[in-house]
């Protein structure tokens, strides 16, 4: 493994409390999720440490991750991170409803990850109230929180898909000091709700997704729009646009390689705070020239039979963009919901009727059923 400090020190980093914790914490978060080669540990690991020289001081991580390897490559960075004595966390998860299964998770996890304390444990994957209730119910928060009364881990987190009003009602039952939600400059109303929550409550917000999963650095013509500056790249558009909002305290990308290290630290290093004329100015245009996808916005939240609207039309928008990325896992493993719901739908069209942006909602649910049958 390369030596902590051999390729340099990074001259900038944006710097973020962590809600009122007392905590401070580098606003670009390091996400585990899609290392390029992962069954090659210290190749992966070498791709930890070099965002860890370049500033990036928050490592997100989590079980299954990159063939359930990710948690064993961030174990072996942190061997080599330690061995420096500058200041970096650890975030993991756990999706476990019974609690003393979610505990012999967590011990896994401090195995691996080569820690005695996890910085930030989330209760992960709640993606609808049900499942909240189900976490309270089986154990799993009781668990959480008395790992952190033994010192095993620090902040108590959760990690969620869910609408922003959803988002608020978790907050404010008090268990949580933290939250981790997917957020872009894409789909900023969908959650809105729920940032601002955490926000009111001094809690630290962690945004996953701000490059809309790819879709936006993947698609720099289609979204060209969300530049607020004319010399600005798609990713710096993205990046500047979450460190311009100073309730969000880390915003992670999921680095697949040294090159998208390299390439999200330099966004970092070019910004400067937007004025709110450009925060206007980004949310003006999203509304009015993002017109052909969804924004989640929610307004067609009115089906009478109980459809997810918005969830399909956001999975539609990554199967147009992503080169017919497949429907079915994002609907599962995004929104906890299936593309059977589908069939549900009694084509009143009041989701029709409610969208601001008059989208084609129901033939939109035909491409999604096609998809899957393909």
């Amino acid at each position: 493994m390369p030596e902590p400090g051999t390729r340099g020190m990074i001259l900038f980093m944006v710097y973020r409390n962590y809600g009122r914790s007392g905590r401070k914490t580098a606003a670009l978060g390091f996400g585990g999720m899609r290392f390029e080669t992962p069954m090659d540990t210290d190749k992966s690991a070498a791709t930890v440490l070099r965002a860890f020289e370049k500033g990036v001081s928050y490592f997100d991580t989590a079980p299954g991750y990159s063939e359930d390897q990710s948690e064993i490559i961030m174990g072996t960075a942190v061997r080599e991170m330690k061995k420096s004595g500058a200041p970096f966390t650890i975030s993991t998860k756990s999706s476990k409803a019974d609690g003393a299964e979610l505990r012999a998770q967590l011990e896994e996890s401090l195995r691996r990850l080569n820690v005695d304390v996890i910085d930030y444990y989330n209760c992960w994957y709640v993606l609808t109230l049900d499942i909240w209730e189900e976490r309270k119910k089986g154990g799993a928060v009781d668990a959480i929180l008395k790992a952190k009364e033994e010192g095993l881990i620090r902040h108590a987190v959760f990690s969620t898909h869910m609408p922003g009003s959803d988002i608020k009602q978790v907050i404010e039952e008090g268990y949580f000091e933290g939250v981790t939600l997917g957020y872009s400059v894409i789909n900023f109303p969908f959650r809105q709700e729920g940032i601002q929550a955490a926000a009111d409550n001094g809690m630290g917000v962690v945004v996953m997704n701000p490059l809309g999963g790819g879709l936006i650095t993947g698609n720099p013509e289609a979204f060209n729009f969300l530049k607020a500056r004319p010399e600005q790249s798609i990713l710096e558009a993205a990046l500047h646009f979450l460190l311009s909002d100073e309730r969000i305290s880390v915003s992670l990308v999921g680095f697949r390689n040294d090159d998208d290290v390299d390439s999200a630290v330099a966004a970092v290093n070019s910004f400067s705070p937007y004025v709110d004329e450009e925060v206007a100015y980004i949310h003006n245009r999203v509304e009015k020239e993002f017109n052909a996808m969804c924004t989640s916005c929610m307004y067609c939240n009115v089906c009478p039979e109980g459809i997810p609207v918005w969830a399909f039309m956001e999975t539609w928008n990554h199967l147009k963009l992503s080169d017919g990325d497949k429907p079915v896992g994002r609907i599962k493993w995004h929104w906890g919901s299936s593309v059977d719901v589908l069939d549900r739908c009694t084509s009143c069209r009041k989701c029709e009727m409610a969208c601001t942006q008059h989208l084609p909602i129901l033939e939109r649910f035909e491409d999604l059923k096609a998809a899957v049958k393909e």
